[in-house]
C-alpha cells in the first residue's frame, strides 16, 4: 500500500497510525468499486462509403448528417455508460452517452470551438462544426406507485418516430424523411409507467428539444415560460395474440412553444442556415407507428405516420412510411423502405428554406442489404432512389453543396456501412 507524503507526516507525529490509513483507502476503494460494479460500458464505430451520381448534395440523404456525398466516411464514434435500472421499487441508475466524429455537429447539445455558434437559455446550437456531442445524459429513477414510474432526469431521445439515432437500431443506413421532420432529442424529465403487459404510457415536460441536423429544433417561448410538453402510449400484443405476438401500436405527442431556427426574438437572423421568420407560436408533431410480425417468421412489417403543425412558419406537411424485413438467415437480411412526403411551402427534406415556396411532394424507395460476416460488425449495401413532384422542392434535389439551386426531378445513392459494436 502507498501513502502520500500528507499521510506519512501525519503518522509521524502521531496523528494518524498507517493501518487506520490503510484501511480508510481499501474502504474508499471497496466503495467505488461498489459504485462501478453494474456500469457496463458500450458503443460502436461507425463508417460509410457513399456514392451520389448527381453531384455534391443532390440526393445525399443521410439527410441529417452533413454532406457525405462521393466519399469515404467516418460517421461517429459513441462511447456510453449505463447502470441500469434494477428491480428494486427506489431503484436509481443513469445513463452517459457521448459522440465523437463529424456526425456530433448535428446533435446540437454541446458547444463547438465555432465563433458562429448562438446560445438559447444555456444550450447551443450551432452553424459550425463540433468533433464532440452529448447524445443523451439523464439520471434514471423509480418511485414505487403502483407498477412503478421509471424516470429519466436530463438529455434523452425523443419518444416519436420509427427509426432511432443510432443507426443500428434502424433497419437502414439513410435515414427517413419522418426522422427529419422529428425532434431527435429532448433536456427535460420523462416518465415512463407500464400499465400492464400491454399497455405503457410516457409524459414529459422539456426547456429545449434538437432536431438532428434539420432546421426544425425547438424552444420555449422566450416571452413566457411555455416549455415542451410530450406523451404517448404503445400498445404491445401479448403471447396470446399467436403468430402476431410482439406487434406494437404507438401514438405520441409533442407540442413546443417556440423554435430556435425560427428564434422568436431574432427575426431576420440566421441560425442553423435559416432566416428566422418564426412568430414564437412554435410546433406540434403527431406520430403514429406500427410492427408487425407475419405468419412467416422471416417476414415483419412495420408503417409509421408523421405530422407537423408549424405554426411558427404556418406550415405543415405529413410523411407516410411503410417499412419489411426478410431475414434469410441469422446473418443475413433485405431490409425495404417507401416513404410519401406532402408538404405546404416546405422543401422535401423538410427544411424551411429560402427555395421551399409552394406545394411541395416527394418520395423515396431504399433497399437494403444487410449481413453480418465478422463478429461484432454489422455490414450494409444500400441503394435509394428519391423523386420530388415539384420544381420548387429545392433542399435534397439541389446539385449544389448549399442545397439550394436548379432542382433535380430525381436523387440516386449508393452506399455501404460497417458498424463495430463493442
Amino acid at each position: 500500500m502507498k501513502f502520500n507524503k500528507w499521510t506519512l507526516g501525519l503518522a509521524a507525529v502521531g496523528v494518524v497510525s498507517l493501518t487506520s490509513a490503510a484501511r480508510a483507502d481499501e474502504t474508499k476503494i471497496s466503495q467505488l468499486n461498489t459504485a462501478l460494479s453494474d456500469t457496463t460500458i458500450s458503443g460502436y464505430v461507425d463508417v460509410s462509403a457513399q456514392f451520389n451520381p448527381n453531384g455534391s448534395s443532390g440526393g445525399s440523404p443521410n439527410y441529417n448528417f452533413g454532406n457525405k456525398a462521393n466519399g469515404i466516411n467516418l460517421n461517429v464514434v459513441d462511447i456510453a455508460l449505463d447502470k441500469p435500472l434494477d428491480q428494486s421499487p427506489w431503484a436509481s441508475g443513469y445513463h452517459v452517452e457521448l459522440w465523437l466524429g463529424p456526425d456530433a455537429q448535428a446533435l446540437g447539445t454541446t458547444p463547438t470551438s465555432s465563433t458562429t455558434h448562438t446560445t438559447f437559455y444555456g444550450n447551443y446550437h450551432t452553424t459550425g462544426s463540433s468533433p464532440a456531442a452529448i447524445r443523451q445524459a439523464y439520471i434514471a429513477l423509480r418511485t414505487p406507485i403502483g407498477n412503478g414510474i421509471d424516470w429519466k432526469i436530463g438529455v434523452f431521445d425523443t419518444i416519436v418516430g420509427y427509426e432511432s439515432t443510432t443507426s443500428g437500431n434502424n433497419p437502414n443506413y439513410t435515414r427517413s424523411y419522418g426522422y427529419n421532420m422529428e425532434p431527435t432529442s429532448h433536456t427535460g424529465i420523462l416518465g415512463t409507467y407500464k400499465i400492464n403487459d400491454i399497455a405503457t404510457v410516457q409524459a414529459g415536460v422539456a426547456d429545449t428539444s434538437y432536431a438532428g441536423g434539420g432546421a426544425y429544433s425547438a424552444a420555449y417561448n422566450n416571452q413566457m415560460y411555455l416549455p415542451t410538453v410530450m406523451g404517448g402510449v404503445t400498445l404491445t400484443a401479448p403471447d396470446s395474440f399467436g403468430w402476431s405476438k410482439g406487434a406494437t401500436l404507438a401514438f405520441d405527442i409533442i407540442n413546443t412553444s417556440g423554435s430556435l431556427a425560427q428564434n422568436p426574438g431574432s427575426n431576420g437572423t440566421v441560425n442553423n442556415g435559416v432566416t428566422n421568420t418564426g412568430n414564437g407560436n412554435g410546433a406540434t408533431t403527431y406520430y403514429a407507428g406500427v410492427t408487425l410480425p407475419t405468419p412467416i417468421a422471416a417476414l415483419k412489417f412495420g408503417a409509421s405516420f408523421d405530422y407537423l403543425n408549424a405554426r411558427d412558419v404556418s406550415q405543415n406537411e405529413w410523411v407516410g412510411a411503410v417499412y419489411s424485413t426478410y431475414q434469410f438467415s441469422d446473418k443475413l437480411s433485405l431490409n425495404l423502405r417507401a416513404e410519401y412526403l406532402d408538404a405546404q411551402s416546405l422543401d422535401a427534406s423538410g427544411a424551411y428554406t429560402a427555395t421551399s415556396t409552394g406545394y411541395n411532394q416527394a418520395h423515396e424507395i431504399t433497399a437494403t442489404i444487410q449481413y453480418a460476416l465478422w463478429a461484432n460488425v454489422l455490414t450494409r449495401l444500400e441503394v435509394r432512389w428519391d423523386h420530388s413532384n415539384h420544381t420548387g422542392a429545392g433542399g435534397y434535389y439541389s446539385n449544389v453543396s448549399s442545397g439550394v439551386g436548379t432542382p433535380q426531378a430525381d436523387a440516386f445513392l449508393l452506399a455501404a456501412q460497417a458498424i463495430y459494436t463493442f
